[in-house]
């Protein structure tokens, strides 16, 4: 498994991108998501930037952002210039939300709009050789595995694919580890982080994670929480040539990262992850 840390991870913090790579390339990551904000913010590292990351042993997997679905020209331009970012850093996928309605709510007006802006950006997308990933997440109309089974075949586009959050799986009342296998020929990257409890998965609403003096109570260590990781790592062991991120938006960010990413390499390298204690 190929991981990556997010920059978004630093959101708050005044750490340069230089020290991140350094940090992660340090600590056994082989990527770095960068959140869209922070692509679009950054000086040139080198002569091209995906050069500089790749003579620190590392790549830009993705480029996170969140592309303007109800505004077709915008959505256009917007588009264009998130595949020239990813050209820059060498990315080869783009990850946005599908929409800002979640499946039950969405009118079937707003559900065919929203379909329609995420084929155009997929069309847009491929024609720069990228791929666009829809994540699995609430408030969305990717927030229950039948709702983004829904999405996948009503885009019918070959450039869509899945960025699966197994926590917001998990949040969506699915198993995530059959979710995976239902998924997997559109899966093409994984998001990891976990909570304390069911009832505090609140802590990762959009409003609450961008502010700074948003709450952190109830995010946790990917193996801490109240979904148990062990099986869903054991599928992802033999798929060996996956790509995943660890998205942690708590405190303690260098000290959590590490810890994770150790305690992942050491299950998987034994192929038989330790079960949580109850």
């Amino acid at each position: 498994m190929k991981i990556s840390l997010c920059t978004i991870s630093f959101r708050h913090q005044l750490i340069g991108l230089k020290d991140i790579a350094f940090w992660a390339r340090d600590n056994g990551f082989q990527g770095i998501e960068l959140w869209g904000v922070h692509a679009r913010s950054q000086p040139p590292l080198a002569l091209h930037n995906a050069q500089w990351m790749a003579a620190q042993g590392l790549s830009v997997p993705m480029i996170s952002d969140y592309l303007p679905l109800q505004d077709p020209d915008l959505l256009r331009r917007r588009t264009v210039a998130l595949c020239a970012q990813a050209r820059t850093w060498g990315a080869g996928k783009l990850r946005t939300f599908a929409g800002q309605h979640g499946s039950a709510a969405a009118t079937p007006d707003e559900r065919r709009q929203t379909i329609g802006a995420l084929r155009e950006a997929c069309t847009i997308a491929a024609d720069h050789g990228l791929r666009l990933l829809v994540e699995t997440h609430p408030g969305t109309l990717a927030d229950t595995l039948a709702s983004t089974c829904d999405l996948i075949d009503a885009a019918d586009h070959d450039a869509l694919m899945i960025n699966f959050d197994a926590l917001h799986v998990w949040e969506g009342g699915g198993d995530p580890v059959e979710a995976r296998r239902i998924l997997l020929p559109r899966i093409a990257h994984y998001h990891q982080k976990n909570v304390a409890a069911r009832d505090r998965l609140g802590v990762f609403a959009p409003g609450n994670v961008y502010s700074a003096a948003g709450s952190r109570d109830g995010m946790v260590p990917l193996f801490d929480g109240a979904y148990d990781y062990s099986g869903f790592l054991s599928a992802l062991a033999q798929e060996p040539g996956c790509e995943a991120s660890l998205e942690w938006f708590g405190d303690a960010v260098f000290q959590t990262l590490k810890s994770d990413i150790a305690e992942i390499r050491a299950r998987t390298r034994n192929k038989i992850p330790a079960a949580k204690a109850v």
